[in-house]
């Protein structure tokens, strides 16, 4: 019995390569399966990083991708809670690190070959729906937008399983989990993410796409973007990219917490940076 499960490990652990492929593995979650790392659950920090950033050119494209009828509008029926986050730390370990890296910064050794590179998924998810992330680790991505080697996931792993990679996979984006130490790559840092966003700003404005002021005024609602998601864990969290951005900026308008002038220059900056290719 003991040999027949080490082969089965094997093969699980040759699908997840070849899951891989020689493109890229899913853009905004992990795939999953079995056995592996620990995780240590602690108190979630908030982040400056983890929200809408990170859209730039064919990764726009993909993580605005309309969702099919028969995902669009699930939510998790999962609680991310300390069995769920062990049970995807298990088979994030498994099926996704070999590509998107232990924390989930698209930086596995498995990845470094393939074009477009692995997604930053711990950053990425923070900023699409249940529906999107269910969507992806289900069909995989051999279709248009997306035109990559990642199987579709749904005949290897149930529905509970999905979510609880979804759910792993946020809580390394946020920092209530700290990553195995299977494969390598970086955990997600706020302060770096941070510092790319300002990088990106400077560029802008080096460019003449806006001024210093609008810039800085981007990346305040950015960060308080970030920290509302945080604090209201609840809000509903479905659809692309996009549709979550203008969601949170219209809860934020509505819960008194942003002017609609504020939200109106955060798309502007938003929209220039895209058409630049800055954001990436």
């Amino acid at each position: 019995m003991k040999k027949v499960l080490i082969v089965i490990g094997s093969l699980i652990f040759i699908m997840a390569l070849s899951g891989c492929g020689a493109k890229e593995a899913a853009p905004g979650v992990a795939d999953a399966a079995s056995d592996a790392a620990p995780t240590t659950v602690t108190e979630a920090a908030p982040s400056t990083g983890g929200g809408m950033m990170g859209m730039g050119g064919g990764m726009m494209a993909r993580h605005s991708a309309p969702i099919p009828a028969d995902y669009k509008g699930l939510s998790s029926p999962v609680p991310a809670d300390e069995a769920s986050l062990e049970r995807g730390a298990q088979q994030y370990s498994l099926l996704c690190a070999s590509c998107h890296g232990d924390g989930g910064m698209g930086d596995g050794p498995a990845g470094v070959a393939l074009d477009p590179a692995p997604t930053a998924i711990a950053h990425t998810s923070q900023m699409m729906g249940d529906d999107y992330l269910f969507w992806r680790i289900s069909e995989g991505g051999a279709f248009d937008p997306f035109n990559s080697s990642m199987i579709s996931w749904k005949p290897v792993l149930n529905e509970e399983q999905r979510w609880d990679v979804i759910n792993y996979v946020r809580a390394l984006g946020t920092g209530q989990v700290q990553p195995g130490m299977g494969m390598g790559g970086a955990a997600f840092d706020p302060a770096a993410e941070l510092a790319h966003r300002t990088e990106m700003i400077a560029a802008g404005v080096e460019q003449g796409l806006f001024a210093q002021a609008e810039g800085d005024a981007f990346l305040h609602v950015h960060d308080h973007m970030d920290q509302w998601r945080i604090d209201n864990p609840s809000a509903e969290m479905t659809g692309t990219g996009m549709e979550i951005q203008a969601a949170t900026l219209a809860a934020m308008i509505a819960a008194g917490e942003l002017e609609q002038a504020d939200a109106d220059l955060f798309n502007l900056v938003h929209e220039k940076l895209m058409d630049a290719g800055l954001m990436q």
